[in-house]
């Protein structure tokens, strides 16, 4: 899938004049890397907002176009406000399609309907990671990863050496030699037994402070 976006060369900069950008629907960035010269561009506000929102615009190659010429880059930062749906900045990286790159690709998590640790013992299957750094060549990056969990049984987890990954492309892998990224939990039972055992215990220590209070009573009635 091809993913196009227009920018444009921006003039100005500072933050008085990212303001008025911003104010007049517009976002400023910039795109580095490759042997041009880092360019500070612009693009329509509501445009990038939306693509945004789009998982494939985070992992994919962009083709941007700028002054009548198209490039290829890779999305590497974005800013957003803290509270408003707006953002603040946003980098982009030219590629070379002879060099590898680094990009974090979003996990698919598939079949755990199917998995006997969901059918067989109702279990809950929990997602570690939802992504993972690759290294390959621009023409080689998958827009994501399958985790195939049709065979995932309870107790046992996928680790990253499990997934099957395309040709091309490897897991860069740091700190764990084999990071988890999907296990299958069986959740607790007789949450309800545990809650009523706690009001029975609370209510206890009044049932016994009756008596007590009566045999009171009766030794105010006998001074009497």
């Amino acid at each position: 899938m091809t993913i196009e976006f227009t920018a444009f060369v921006r003039t100005t900069e500072g933050r008085g004049a990212s303001r008025r950008m911003r104010r007049a629907g517009k976002a400023p960035g910039i795109v580095y890397g490759g042997a041009a010269k880092p360019t500070p561009i612009e693009l329509d506000h509501n445009a990038l907002f939306h693509a945004l929102r789009n998982e494939a615009f985070h992992s994919s190659i962009l083709t941007m176009k700028l002054d009548g010429a198209a490039t290829q880059v890779l999305l590497r930062d974005v800013q957003m406000h803290p509270f408003r749906n707006e953002v603040l900045h946003v980098d982009f990286q030219r590629i070379d399609a002879n060099r590898k790159i680094h990009m974090k690709v979003p996990l698919h998590f598939v079949n755990a309907e199917v998995s006997p640790a969901v059918k067989l013992s109702a279990a809950i299957v929990s997602h570690v990671t939802t992504d993972v750094e690759v290294a390959c060549l621009p023409k080689d990056l998958p827009e994501f990863i399958d985790v195939d969990l049709s065979g995932l049984e309870v107790g046992h987890s996928i680790h990253v050496s499990a997934l099957k990954l395309p040709a091309g492309v490897t897991v860069v892998v740091r700190g764990k030699v084999d990071p988890v990224v999907a296990t299958a939990i069986v959740p607790r039972s007789g949450g309800e037994a545990e809650e009523a055992t706690a009001t029975e215990a609370v209510a206890a220590p009044v049932e016994a402070a009756k008596p007590a209070e009566k045999k009171e009573e009766k030794k105010d009635d006998k001074k009497k």
